[in-house]
């Protein structure tokens, strides 16, 4: 005998849905100086540095997160431009695997800037060795391909902060 149909409302909130993969999305922005150093935040729960941004909550889109972090993290409330990376992370520490987003965005007054004392302890802006020196491996190649991304207006997707086969661009190491 066979079920019944379910509408896809209730597929999703049925226990089908419930069994449905689910991915961490986290969303960040590369900010360049006029000198094409990028900022970087230490967060006050990390022994690595970042860039600005974090998880897009439940209901929110990655661009709407990126601009949340922002005026979070750093007190800014800045244009979000294009979208130049996506980076597939594996399950590691977590049991889940993710999508992380980083956008174009800037320019910003470092006057400005009000750091949330909970959650970052300081910023710089960075040249690609100092990018190298400061970032776990993974983020840092994640990192430089947004910085060729931005600087050719490509869009790169990377795995583990590895490039895809088939990009328009190449990224070359610092």
């Amino acid at each position: 005998m066979r079920a019944a149909p379910v509408s896809a409302r209730e597929f999703v909130d049925g226990d089908a849905g419930r069994c449905l993969p689910r991915k961490r999305v986290a969303a960040a922005a590369l900010i360049t100086n006029a000198a094409d150093e990028v900022m970087l935040v230490k967060p006050t729960y990390r022994d690595a540095w970042e860039l600005p941004g974090g998880l897009a909550e439940v209901g929110e889109s990655p661009r709407a997160a990126t601009r949340r972090e922002l005026l979070e993290e750093l007190g800014l409330v800045v244009e979000i431009g294009r979208l130049l990376v996506i980076d597939w992370s594996a399950p590691s520490f977590r049991p889940d695997d993710g999508l992380m987003l980083v956008y174009a965005a800037g320019p910003v007054d470092p006057a400005s800037i009000r750091l949330a004392s909970d959650e970052l302890v300081a910023w710089r802006w960075c040249d690609r060795p100092a990018v190298r020196e400061r970032l776990l491996d993974f983020k840092a190649r994640r990192v430089e391909a947004a910085m060729v991304a931005h600087a050719s207006g490509a869009f790169l997707e990377l795995e583990a902060g590895y490039l895809v086969p088939d990009n328009e661009a190449t990224v070359e190491p610092a």
